[in-house]
């Protein structure tokens, strides 16, 4: 047995030997670096050339249709069953239709939410939430222009890229099944779950934190503004869950803590970055949209497009931004739609959230290094 170790420890180092001398030559890829706070507190995000260049091809916005002829047809007067885009032109209104398509279902056309015998017809569950789906959009775009999307706004392509499901969607996770009917105490931890990049913190922290529908309720928090605490506070669990979260959200915007936090003080507003404000919004506006658009359809949706305990799909942070800090390289995609930036409905789903605790300070315009 001394033998065989002794044969093996030599051939491992021998190997181990070839790889050194064989890749002393490499050199490390070409990176790109990008400032997004003060000079000297390495707060920047750092990536691969080849990284970014890849990120931004898959993440093209496709070029918009043709402008529609003027006309002054209304859709809600020439086709029946028009409710979201009654005062749209026909010209217009088709040509969102045929964009529609292109965005979610260019594979199924348009019999994927049409009864196209009886395009009136509300039979088939995917043109009610298709409907839904399109109120939601005016929302963010209207509702959300200042806090969080800007003047890019999103479309349909931004969430579904060319499929009907969009690849980042969530579901409340059930846990896993324990023999014996007993339920151990781990606080959702250990799972691996790619919800937290794959840590061993809370696997369910989304909906701890992105499906309460109150936006401004169930507060983020870490650690006390106080040397000593002067309230009873938030446990251990709740900090887990609120890193969970984090990394999350770096995850989905191919970031590092630094785009919002100076980590030397990650807690402290005044030492952040205006990403942080821009994120805080986000959380809220994920909220509203799970919480008052995509819940509610739940009874609209077949049972195998439900979660595991029977809930509807979510979106979360990864869901519009697919890795980048701004979705679709920071296209303006809504700009060539106008009928998607004003909301349609009476009253607004959900008020935009309120200001953060304290207002994120001014920063010098990232540059590249």
């Amino acid at each position: 047995m001394k033998t065989f170790f002794t044969i093996l420890g030599a051939s491992v180092a021998f190997f181990l030997t070839v790889a050194m001398f064989g890749t002393s030559g490499w050199d490390r890829p070409p990176l790109v670096t990008q400032q997004n706070g003060f000079r000297g507190t390495a707060m920047a995000q750092i990536h691969t050339r080849d990284g970014v260049a890849e990120k931004k091809d898959a993440n093209l916005a496709p070029a918009p249709a043709d402008p529609a002829e003027p006309g002054e047809e209304l859709a809600g007067t020439t086709y029946e069953n028009v409710q979201v885009l009654k005062n749209v032109s026909v010209n217009e209104f088709n040509r969102l239709m045929a964009s529609m398509t292109e965005w979610v279902s260019p594979e199924q056309g348009c019999t994927y939410c049409h009864n196209t015998e009886n395009m009136a017809d509300d039979g088939l569950y995917q043109k009610k939430v298709a409907r839904r789906m399109l109120q939601m959009t005016q929302h963010i775009n209207a509702a959300w222009k200042e806090n969080h999307v800007g003047g890019t706004g999103v479309t349909c392509y931004t969430c579904h890229r060319g499929q009907p499901v969009p690849a980042n969607i969530w579901f409340t996770d059930p846990g896993p099944n324990r023999p014996g009917g007993f339920i151990a105490r781990n606080n959702g931890q250990n799972m691996a779950a790619p919800s937290v990049g794959l840590a061993s913190l809370p696997y369910d922290t989304l909906t701890e934190y992105l499906a309460d529908k109150s936006i401004d309720n169930n507060a983020i928090r870490v650690n006390a503004t106080t040397a000593l605490p002067t309230t009873k506070g938030k446990p251990i669990q709740d900090a887990e869950k609120t890193y969970g979260l984090m990394i999350h959200m770096s995850e989905g915007l191919g970031v590092n803590c630094t785009f919002c936090h100076n980590t030397r003080a990650i807690s402290n507003w005044s030492q952040s970055t205006p990403q942080r404000t821009t994120a805080w919004h986000g959380i809220r506006m994920v909220r509203d949209l799970n919480g008052n658009y995509l819940e509610p359809l739940t009874s609209t949706f077949p049972p195998n497009r439900l979660g595991a305990l029977g809930d509807a799909p979510k979106v979360n942070c990864t869901t519009c931004h697919n890795g980048q800090s701004k979705p679709l390289n920071g296209a303006h995609v809504v700009e060539a739609y106008p009928e998607l930036a004003t909301s349609t409905e009476v009253v607004s789903a959900a008020p935009p959230a309120t200001a953060p605790p304290e207002p994120a300070p001014a920063m010098p315009a990232p540059a590249p290094q």
